[in-house]
């Protein structure tokens, strides 16, 4: 096992930092891998420094892991990879979003049991802190006791229920789209895929019992749990009913609305925010936080989006920029109880990202104190600052 990552204990000069009130201009001082004591000034005037990214939902690794098919084999290599990419773009907290379905490919259950080892290897040797969210199909009902014995296992404590099944089609007997195409990324014929899709399907007059249980159990083991694209507020109600209290991408203002009504958090997609729309033609992110339905923004499939999410609603006026920056920090940390991040509040971890206040390029990101990248002018200025004789 490699040595620990070393924290370093600075002092930061003539930076604009968030609070979250707005920003300030006063020193900012980590140590011991946290906000607040003393440390050797540095200067880093022409810098904004801003909480640390908590990501709660990402699957951009699956394309470290399998860039192609089959072109991948070693999982470890890839989740380090993708460390790297979490850190490029101020990610400090990630929650990998692994798929635990009959969908096969990356998305099957041999591919969530190697993910999350080779996420337990990674997570030893790199300074991000990353987390698993597992992503259950509800109808995987004789995978349940599995799926248990995996979250106690690897330490997993957020749980997103996902239903892929087409049943309306299966229920009439009508084509599926990409069939063929689904199939091979399964390894299956598509006549033995259509036929566990079909079996699925059957045993849907079971699955609300065996959510009702599974939830409960989950609940009584602290395990944070969320809904996956609710289509409208009868969703979020039956979803709310079994303990479920996240709202993951709702589809519809409706269901969105529903959510903040009962008091439920919800997270949005990032790129759908970006983009301006959804690529499937669900409701528009901007709009939802427009109308004060976000709770939290996640990355989806693309990390730099959250930034840009960001941005894009200060330069819009849409809101001020320490409101924005809560919804990838604060406010997500708090959705999944974690206290100790999401601001640059004395105590908390030293969980940080220092921008280029000009370009507003990332050139540090660093997290509980450990440096997890580092570039551009911040690089030059820290370096040059290393080498100075009286730190010798």
């Amino acid at each position: 096992m490699a040595p620990p990552m070393t924290t370093i204990d600075l002092t930061f000069h003539g930076a604009d930092w968030l609070a979250p009130d707005g920003l300030h201009d006063t020193p900012l001082s980590i140590s011991g891998g946290h906000i607040g004591g003393t440390g050797r000034a540095v200067d880093l005037s022409g810098k904004l420094i801003l909480p640390g990214i908590v990501d709660l939902h990402g699957d951009a690794f699956e394309h470290h892991i399998a860039p192609r098919r089959g072109a991948m084999t070693d999982a470890t290599a890839g989740i380090l990879a993708a460390e790297a990419d979490l850190a490029a773009n101020g990610i400090t907290t990630a929650v990998l979003a692994q798929f635990y379905s009959w969908e096969g490919g990356m998305r099957s259950p041999e591919a969530a049991r190697r993910m999350l080892s080779a996420t337990e290897a990674a997570q030893k040797l790199v300074g991000t802190d990353l987390r698993v969210q597992l992503r259950l199909e509800t109808h995987m009902l004789d995978d349940f006791p599995e799926v248990l014995d995996l979250l106690d296992r690897y330490d997993v404590r957020y749980v997103a229920f996902n239903d892929h099944l087409p049943h309306e089609r299966l229920a009439t007997g009508r084509s599926i789209p990409r069939l063929t195409g689904t199939a091979l990324k399964s390894g299956r014929s598509p006549e033995k895929h259509l036929a566990l899709m079909q079996a699925l399907h059957a045993r849907s007059h079971e699955v609300p019992a065996a959510l009702e249980a599974l939830c409960k159990t989950l609940t009584a083991r602290g395990v944070h749990m969320a809904s996956h694209d609710d289509a409208s507020a009868g969703d979020r109600a039956t979803w709310a009913a079994r303990g479920v209290s996240i709202s993951e991408f709702p589809e519809s203002f409706e269901a969105a609305e529903a959510a903040r009504d009962a008091g439920a958090p919800t997270i949005l997609g990032a790129p759908n925010l970006v983009r301006g729309a959804s690529h499937k033609g669900n409701a528009s992110a901007f709009e939802m936080v427009k109308r004060g339905l976000a709770t939290a923004l996640a990355s989806d499939y693309h990390y730099p989006s959250l930034r840009g999410a960001v941005w894009k609603l200060v330069d819009a006026g849409t809101l001020p920029l320490h409101e924005a920056w809560a919804l990838v920090s604060a406010n997500p940390a708090r959705m999944i109880g974690l206290s100790d991040r999401g601001s640059l509040a004395p105590g908390h971890r030293a969980d940080l990202i220092i921008l280029d206040a000009a370009t507003r390029r990332i050139e540090a990101t660093l997290s509980g104190g450990r440096i997890t990248c580092l570039t551009g002018d911040t690089a030059a200025r820290l370096i040059s600052f290393a080498s100075e004789p009286s730190l010798a």
